[in-house]
């Protein structure tokens, strides 16, 4: 972890120079920066907090309460420090540092596209058990993370690592489960439950999402991929059958439940073909259209697919 110097001129972080910057969002910018005294290299997030008066808006401060939280597991990106500071102009701006990882996951996928290959099954398996455990240590200490998606996990090439990042919309849950808004995440990943207008959703959306990223990893293109709620619904019926009342016990009492075209089950062998038996079937187990009956990440950790890799490879990695 670097050693920041105090600020100068109200300056944040004067040891780190910016590199470049490598991405950009409603709340904000991300650069990669460089520590002149070490060479150690970070990503800085630098954050737009909208209501001054009122100081950090509270999704900004449940981010930073989550990775701090879960900043200790060799899973998710490491948040290394906090600053908050007003600008020349009186502008409140907040910093947080993070381990810097070589790209994400979408843009690792579309470095195999421009060269025409798929990636290796051994890396996709790779992958999908570190996001597994992640997701695991998340759920473990009553999180969800709620917007899992290829542009949210960040790889380490060289290492061979994936890292679940991102964690705006995060939610710790509690028992009983409370309401929560069906507005999360990007829709190519979202629940069906939650497109459906489900409030009482749990630990099982970010399954979801975790299993749409394990077909597109081997497809190397989204399995689901809908341009609206309604268009996303049907986009996933096609390939899964339309779920009723058999299949999914309640389906048809949620909020947003209509009347849809019948469509029938498709093969995942045929949806998904480059998966083996085991994969497949974990895949299958993923994508459950009832919530409580989709398996939970600590299961899929010890799914028969993940019986080949090895798992040292992971342990005490920062």
């Amino acid at each position: 972890m670097p050693i920041f110097k105090k600020e100068k001129k109200m300056e944040v972080y004067e040891n780190l120079e910016k590199i470049e910057k490598i991405g950009e969002g409603t709340y904000g910018k991300v650069y990669k920066v460089k520590d002149i005294n070490t060479g150690q290299i970070f990503a800085l997030k630098k954050l737009k907090l909208e209501n001054n008066d009122e100081g950090v808006c509270v999704s900004t401060l449940r981010e930073i309460s989550l990775l701090r939280a879960l900043s200790n597991s060799s899973y998710i990106v490491r948040l290394l420090d906090v600053k908050q500071i007003r600008n020349k102009v009186g502008k409140l701006l907040l910093y947080l540092v993070f381990q810097h990882m070589d790209s994400d996951l979408k843009q690792y996928i579309t470095s195999y596209c421009r060269r025409l290959t798929k990636l290796p099954p051994q890396i996709i398996k790779s992958f999908l058990y570190q996001i597994c455990k992640g997701v695991s240590y998340c759920h473990s200490r009553g999180v969800m993370h709620r917007d899992l998606k290829p542009s949210n996990l960040l790889v380490d090439q060289e290492r061979g690592l994936i890292k679940i990042a991102d964690l705006g919309l995060g939610r710790t849950f509690i028992i009983p489960i409370k309401k929560y808004t069906h507005q999360i995440m990007t829709l190519w990943y979202r629940a069906p439950e939650v497109l459906l207008g489900d409030t009482l959703y749990s630990t099982a959306v970010d399954m979801w999402s975790v299993g749409c990223i394990f077909a597109e990893m081997s497809l190397m293109k989204p399995l689901f991929k809908g341009d609206s709620e309604i268009n996303q619904l049907h986009s996933i019926f096609r390939c899964l059958g339309t779920p009723n009342e058999s299949i999914w016990p309640g389906v048809t009492k949620l909020r947003d439940w209509h009347i849809y075209p019948q469509w029938k089950n498709n093969d995942l062998r045929i949806l998904v073909p480059d998966l083996d038996p085991s994969g497949l079937d974990l895949l299958c187990k993923m994508l459950t259209y009832e919530p409580s009956k989709r398996i939970s990440a600590k299961k899929a950790v010890e799914h028969p697919y993940f019986a080949d890799l090895d798992k040292s490879q992971f342990e005490n990695v920062i």
